[in-house]
């Protein structure tokens, strides 16, 4: 017994270096290929250091193509799905979560039944509208049809987290004289720091890695191509630099990094409250 008191430490300690192990591989050869010579990659076996670190690579990406105009693109979708996404979100869940309504839970199924609808279910008619109005070869474009797809998940994750909210949080802020619109402002959303930490989290990430609204939008404009679009640019029809497309994958999961890591502390913190509550 005592034997495996011991070696449970020891085991679950390597199970975890190895699920690291796995999961940081895919990063850690992305670096390695961005670094590394044309000529080595086609070589075999592999090697799994470099032999001459090409710091170049990333310095060739920026002079021969547009990545700051790619980079932009992303980050102006991405912002504005977000906005766009969260105050809809906010406004929708919080009706669910507090008004008993007639067919309230029969409409929260329908909201998230548009989730389930694949994207490539819907993208003709998202044309045949936005042609209509104009929109095509227009950024808003892909703004409107991400936060469509996002809006109905994004909702009911927030109606779950107000639910666990206290309504007498409320009640007691509308006692001491605020308005209703103020509890949500004043009371729900800083209590619901966690919930919309993740929520952004989930609205960023999915905004910033679509690849099909972008390709049916905007493809036929270079200068409004996104980082995904412009990525799929870099594979050649005969041979392939995946060098400077590992340079260019890498630098665009940067953003991403940063936004986790940014809002990793409310969530922590968030949940870290909620248990000593």
């Amino acid at each position: 017994m005592a034997k495996r008191k011991n070696l449970k430490p020891w085991g679950v300690g390597a199970t975890v270096i190895a699920i690291c192990g796995v999961v940081l591989f895919p990063i850690y050869w992305m670096i390695l290929t961005s670094l590394s010579k044309s000529t080595e990659l086609r070589s075999y076996p592999p090697r799994f250091l470099p032999h001459d670190p090409q710091w170049g690579t990333f310095s060739e990406l920026l002079a021969a193509h547009p990545f700051d105009v790619w980079f932009m693109n992303s980050l102006k979708i991405a912002i504005a799905v977000l906005v766009l996404s969260l105050t809809i979100s906010v406004l929708a869940a919080y009706a669910l979560s507090r008004f008993r309504l007639k067919g309230g839970q029969s409409m929260g199924l329908f909201i998230l039944t548009a989730k389930m609808l694949p994207g490539t279910l819907i993208i003709i008619p998202f044309f045949v509208i936005f042609r209509q109005m104009g929109l095509i070869g227009s950024l808003w474009s892909v703004v409107i049809a991400q936060a469509t797809m996002i809006i109905p998940f994004a909702t009911w994750m927030l109606k779950g987290y107000f639910d666990t909210i206290p309504v007498e949080l409320e009640q007691a802020a509308i006692v001491d004289g605020c308005s209703p619109i103020g509890t949500i402002f004043r009371i729900v959303l800083p209590v619901s720091a966690p919930g919309l930490a993740a929520t952004s989290l989930y609205c960023f990430v999915l905004s910033w890695s679509d690849f099909l609204f972008a390709r049916t939008f905007v493809v036929t404009s270079e200068s409004l191509w996104t980082l995904n679009l412009g990525i799929s640019s870099l594979k050649g029809e005969w041979i392939t630099d995946w060098n400077i497309v590992m340079a260019a994958s890498l630098m665009a999961s940067l953003p991403i990094i940063a936004v986790f890591l940014f809002l990793e502390r409310y969530m922590v913190g968030g949940l870290a409250a909620g248990s000593e509550k």
